[in-house]
């Protein structure tokens, strides 16, 4: 039989050996390849074309969230099965919208983890029990509670994500070039469209925003400049 190929995309190394030796236990699943940030993470996809990513949402450079939405449009056959230790509903819903299968907490038992692994491979959806009992008692207008970030989000582009992330990261406009293969202008453009969309007029209040739609986490970002 087959065995179902997986990726794993987590940005802290000991998490990532942890899920590795646990899931090379199990005789159907085959670990193809590991990535340490999203964009690394998709460019490894696309080469590798595995069944299944196993995905942290908030990782550097290019967050879990932008990565599945553009492993949607680039590999519709690969499963997205996203890692959060945060387990807020708008977390939840912003991740299936972005085109993942499934949501497991960090805490979710080995069991449940191997089980969502096969569960989205088979074309169904899998949450870790703690969140699949609030499902049916899910409020939609309460998920977009915190400034409307949902149709916020929705209205940027891939690009203007890949801006926002790396401006709440702290990087300079020069640094954010360097790493987009950009120019500079093409960056603080980037950076006006995101603050006139967002109405948001400083890094600061664009840091936070990232925050709060879980982009990054609060402890990724170091400087605010």
């Amino acid at each position: 039989m087959k065995k179902i190929s997986i990726l794993l995309a987590e940005d802290h190394i000991i998490v990532r050996e942890g899920f590795r030796k646990m899931l090379e236990l199990e005789g159907d699943f085959e670990i193809v390849g590991e990535a340490m940030d999203g964009r690394k993470a998709v460019a490894l996809a696309k080469k590798l074309k595995p069944d299944v990513v196993l995905m942290d949402i908030a990782m550097p450079l290019l967050n879990g969230l932008e990565a599945a939405r553009q492993l949607q449009k680039e590999l519709p056959a690969t499963k997205v099965l996203m890692l959060s230790a945060h387990s807020d509903d708008a977390y939840v819903q912003n991740a299936t919208e972005s085109g993942a299968s499934g949501f497991l907490l960090k805490q979710t038992s080995a069991h449940d983890v191997c089980r969502a692994i096969r569960e989205v491979h088979s074309g169904n959806t899998f949450f870790s029990p703690a969140i699949a009992r609030r499902q049916d008692r899910i409020n939609p207008a309460a998920l977009t509670r915190n400034g409307g970030l949902k149709k916020k989000a929705a209205e940027l582009t891939s690009r203007e994500m890949e801006v926002l992330q790396l401006i709440a990261e702290g990087k300079t406009n020069k640094e954010t070039a360097a790493e987009l293969g950009i120019g500079i202008k093409t960056v603080e453009k980037h950076r006006e469209h995101l603050m006139e969309k967002l109405d948001i007029h400083d890094t600061a209040g664009l840091t936070r925003y990232a925050i709060s739609a879980g982009i990054i986490e609060s402890s990724v970002q170091l400087t605010i400049v």
